[in-house]
C-alpha cells in the first residue's frame, strides 16, 4: 500500500509501526457555524482511507478533535476567536455555539455514513495537558512570555518549517509586520501557546487559570495534547487539509517535537481544497453550500459523496450542480445494480473479510492501494457494471453480491441498504413482458407508462427485462 506523505512530498510504502494497528490523528471541525461542502469532503477521503486500512486487516485507532476554543479568524494569531464570533452573530453564549455546531458535525457524519472516529477529542477537555506541554517547552527554552501571550521560539528550530520545505528565514521575508499585533513577538513567524485576558482579550468568555495568569490556549496547541494524551508519538498517519501545511501542522510539529523529542508523526496526509464554480468556498461569494442546501435542490448526501470520490484527494476538485447532477446519476447506476443483484437482501460483508479475493479481481483495491486512487476505483467498478448489465448472472450471484457488499464496505455509499422494488411492480413487469410476447404492444406500452409513473424504467435484452429506478 502506497501513500503520498508531505513530509518528504513523495509517495511512500505503508503499513503500521507495529504491524497490526494504526494510530490516525484527523484534524476536526472548528464549531463556531454549519460546515460547507469543502469542509466535508476532507472527512470523506478520509473516512476511505480508513475503511481501506480495515480491508488490509489492520486495527485502527483514530482520534478527531473537535475545536471549540482558541481558533483565531486567521489561521495564525490575529483577529478575534471564531467560537467568540459565533456566540457574537447568534447571541449565544461560546458554549452553546460550540455544542450545537458539535451536534449538527456529528449528524452530518451520519448522513454521509462514514465511520465514527474512535474518539471525539473536545479541546475544552484537555485544557490541563495543554498547560503542561506549554511548562515543558518554557523549561526546555523553547517558549517565553509577553503581556499577552506566551509564544513558540521558532527560531529555535533549525528545521522549523520541514514540512513545507521552506526555510524560516524565507518565511520571514514574506511576513507582513503591520499584522503582529503584539510588538513584543520574537519573530513573525512565533507563534501562540497561550493568550491572556488582557487588550482585545480582555472579555474573553472561554478562560482558565495557568501558572502564568487567566486566559485560553492556542489553536495549534490541542492537537498536540490531544495525540500526546491519547494516542503517543509517534503515530502513523496525521490528516488534514492542505491549507494546514504551512501554519497549522507545521506549529504542531515544532512544538510536539520539541517537547517530546519524538517525530510527531511518521505520515502526512493532505487533501486539496474544493472549489466552487471554479472560485475559492468564501461567505462574501455566497458559495459555502451546506449539505441541506444541496437537500433543498434534490441532492443527498450520498451523491455528494460520489462527486468528492471522482476527484483523487490531492487534486483540487471542482463543484457545480451541473457536477453534482452527474454524480447522482452515476451513483443511481451504481444502485439500480446493487439493488437488482440483492433482490432486496442484505449481504454482510463480515466486517472487511474477503476485500483482498473479491475486490482485488475487480482492480478497485489496488486503485485505493495506489494512493488512495478513488476515481481509478469507481471506474473499475463502472466498467464491471457495465460489461454485465444487461447479462443473466444468476449463475454468478455468489461472486457479484459479495463485490457489492464490498464495495459498500470501501466507500460507504449505502447500495445494500437500498429497497428492492414491490412485488406488485415485479408483477406488472412479469405482465408486460407477457404482452411483449404476445405482440400486445398497446398493453405493453400501457405497464410501461404505469411502471414510469412509480419511477421504475425496464430495459429489454435477450436474457429478459432488465428493471432500474428512474
Amino acid at each position: 500500500m502506497k501513500l503520498y506523505n508531505t513530509l518528504g512530498r513523495q509517495v511512500q510504502q505503508f503499513e503500521p509501526a507495529d504491524g497490526k494497528t494504526v494510530k490516525i490523528y484527523t484534524c476536526g471541525p472548528t464549531v463556531y457555524d454549519y460546515q460547507h461542502i469543502g469542509n466535508y469532503s476532507g472527512y470523506i477521503y478520509w473516512d476511505v482511507l480508513v475503511r481501506l486500512l480495515k480491508a488490509r486487516g489492520w486495527d485502527v485507532k483514530r482520534i478527531m478533535n473537535i475545536t471549540d476554543v482558541g481558533h483565531l479568524v486567521s489561521d495564525g494569531d490575529e483577529g478575534e476567536d471564531k467560537l467568540e464570533k459565533g456566540a457574537t452573530r447568534e447571541g449565544k453564549t461560546a458554549q452553546e455555539i460550540a455544542d450545537f455546531y458539535t451536534e449538527d458535525f456529528k449528524k452530518s457524519v451520519e448522513k454521509l455514513n462514514l465511520l465514527t472516529p474512535t474518539e471525539y477529542a473536545k479541546a475544552t477537555d484537555f485544557i490541563p495537558q495543554q498547560i503542561e506541554i506549554i511548562k515543558t517547552l518554557i523549561d526546555k527554552g523553547f517558549a517565553y512570555q509577553t503581556e499577552q501571550a506566551i509564544y513558540f521560539d521558532t527560531s529555535r528550530l533549525s528545521d522549523y518549517g520541514k514540512l513545507t520545505g521552506q526555510k524560516l528565514a524565507d518565511k520571514e521575508v514574506g511576513a507582513r509586520p503591520e499584522v503582529v499585533t503584539d510588538k513584543s513577538k520574537r519573530h513573525p513567524q512565533d507563534f501562540a501557546l497561550w493568550f491572556f485576558r488582557v487588550g482585545r482579550f480582555a472579555e474573553h468568555e472561554m478562560h482558565w487559570p495557568s501558572p502564568w495568569g487567566d486566559g485560553f490556549p492556542g489553536w495549534h496547541i490541542e492537537c498536540s495534547a490531544i495525540i500526546h494524551a491519547l494516542l503517543g508519538e509517534p503515530i502513523d498517519i496525521h490528516t488534514g487539509g492542505v491549507d494546514h501545511i504551512g501554519t497549522h501542522h507545521t506549529n504542531e510539529i515544532a512544538q510536539s517535537e520539541s517537547a517530546f523529542d519524538k517525530k510527531l508523526s511518521r505520515f502526512w496526509l493532505h487533501n486539496n481544497h474544493m472549489m466552487v464554480d471554479g472560485q475559492k468556498i468564501s461567505k462574501s461569494l455566497g458559495n459555502g453550500w451546506t449539505l441541506e442546501d444541496l437537500a433543498k435542490k434534490g441532492f443527498s448526501p450520498m451523491d455528494f459523496k460520489m462527486l468528492v470520490l471522482q476527484s483523487h484527494y490531492r487534486s483540487q476538485s471542482n463543484f457545480s450542480w451541473e457536477s453534482l447532477a452527474g454524480a447522482q446519476a452515476r451513483l443511481k447506476r451504481f444502485y439500480n445494480f446493487a439493488v437488482r443483484r440483492f433482490q432486496g437482501r442484505h449481504l454482510d460483508g463480515g466486517d472487511f473479510n474477503g476485500l483482498m479475493i473479491t475486490t482485488a479481481k475487480f482492480k478497485v483495491l489496488p486503485a485505493l492501494e495506489n494512493d488512495l486512487d478513488t476515481p481509478d476505483a469507481l471506474a473499475s467498478i463502472e466498467a464491471y457494471i457495465e460489461s454485465v448489465e444487461n447479462k443473466d448472472l444468476s449463475n454468478e450471484r455468489f461472486l457479484i453480491e459479495p463485490f457489492i457488499s464490498q464495495i459498500d464496505q470501501l466507500f460507504g455509499l449505502d447500495l445494500t441498504s437500498r429497497p428492492d422494488i414491490s412485488p406488485e411492480q415485479k408483477q406488472l413487469i412479469g405482465e408486460r413482458q407477457s404482452a411483449r410476447e404476445a405482440q400486445d404492444w398497446a398493453k405493453s406500452d400501457e405497464l410501461r407508462d404505469k411502471l414510469a409513473e412509480q419511477g421504475i424504467g425496464v430495459n429489454d435484452t435477450p436474457s429478459g427485462p432488465i428493471w432500474y429506478r428512474l
